[in-house]
């Protein structure tokens, strides 16, 4: 993407108008005394995102050199591992980042109950045991369903912390009826969703109408009510990088609360150039308004390992902030199997079989 300092100076884009790109100041401490501290970048604290005017010039100046993400990428792979307890210490982090999700055309209600199940409890008992970690009550940052089973998955998670996101806005096409998109946020709503997540019109970004995108995530973002909203991109279906960075950032001018790669039905998913275009234009929106916005990659992502190079990710383009549940998530449904397996080979020294972590 465009190239800008990072943290050395905390120097921001010179077109940027110098109202957006300084972090929260002590007037806006004092104008907003309740305001929400999520992050921190570079030292500076961070608004939660409330949107800005939409800004073309800004839009039309990203640029991807995709040839350069894709060896950063690669690069990323093969340098970065842990092993041992620190593997397992990144493990259950990535347990409590996860959206534990069934979006499956054959979905019951009791599939959903045995989820929410899970979530509660996504370790054994004996395996947390034999970690020593009883007492960090662990569990998964939310379960994803459709707006069928909202109903259960509050009431089978009431109480446990473990928050409820439903899918909305005609998933996973995004091209039902306008009418009917913000009808189904506000019903969700009603059921009991902690958290919704929406899906653009994926032809506003081919055919460049910025405008409309923006007016559509504003408007889900007002229908939402202030619950987080997660703006799906279906980064696979957009076709190039340069595409994802701008409805990066015409999703976070609007409003979004987190940025999402893909609704997990698409022929290609959540990918390291993907997020890695994603993250630094998070990373450049925080620098440029003071508000952080959350990432989410989904579709894909199956084994512990790939949630350690997401984790790590966030950590080296983003810092420490993004490495919690307020502002990343990992949308999985087979991810947590094989977490489990890899936390009880390093309890035993033996890889268990498959059936004995079961989900739903």
């Amino acid at each position: 993407m465009v190239s800008r300092p990072i943290c050395a100076t905390g120097v921001t884009h010179s077109n940027a108008p110098d109202v957006q790109s300084r972090a929260m100041s002590r007037e806006e401490t004092i104008r907003y005394p309740d305001a929400q501290i999520p992050a921190v970048l570079c030292g500076r604290p961070l608004l939660s995102n409330r949107g800005i005017p939409l800004n073309l010039d800004r839009v039309k100046e990203v640029r991807v050199n995709t040839s350069a993400v894709e060896r950063r990428a690669q690069t990323h792979v093969a340098r970065r591992t842990v092993k041992k307890e620190w593997q397992a210490a990144w493990l259950l982090r990535a347990i409590s980042c996860m959206d534990l999700t069934t979006l499956s055309g054959d979905d019951t209600a009791d599939r959903v109950r045995r989820l929410c199940a899970k979530a509660r409890q996504p370790i054994q008992h004996q395996l947390a045991k034999s970690l020593g970690i009883e007492e960090l009550g662990i569990k998964v940052a939310a379960v994803c369903v459709y707006h069928k089973f909202v109903e259960t998955a509050v009431g089978e998670l009431k109480g446990s912390g473990v928050k409820v996101a439903a899918v909305s806005t005609g998933f996973p096409a995004g091209l039902s009826p306008w009418e009917e998109r913000i009808a189904e946020i506000r019903r969700s709503l009603e059921a009991g969703a902690d958290e919704i997540d929406t899906v653009i019109t994926r032809a506003h970004v081919f055919e460049g109408r910025w405008q409309q995108l923006y007016d559509e995530v504003a408007e889900f973002k007002r229908a939402s009510n202030g619950v987080p909203m997660k703006v799906i991109l279906g980064a696979g279906d957009l076709v190039t990088l340069r595409n994802v960075g701008r409805a990066s950032f015409v999703a976070m001018m609007a409003g979004a609360d987190f940025i999402k790669t893909s609704t997990g039905k698409e022929a290609t998913n959540a990918t390291l150039p993907v997020g890695l275009v994603m993250a630094r234009a998070i990373r450049e929106y925080a620098q440029e308004t003071g508000m952080a916005v959350g990432f989410k990659p989904a579709g894909g992502i199956r084994t512990a390992k790939q949630s350690i190079e997401w984790l790590s990710l966030m950590k080296e383009e983003l810092g420490n902030s993004w490495m919690k549940a307020e502002l990343f998530r990992l949308g999985a449904s087979g991810l947590l199997n094989d977490i489990e397996r890899q936390l009880e080979h390093h309890a035993t020294g033996r890889y268990s079989a498959d059936y004995r972590h079961p989900i739903a």
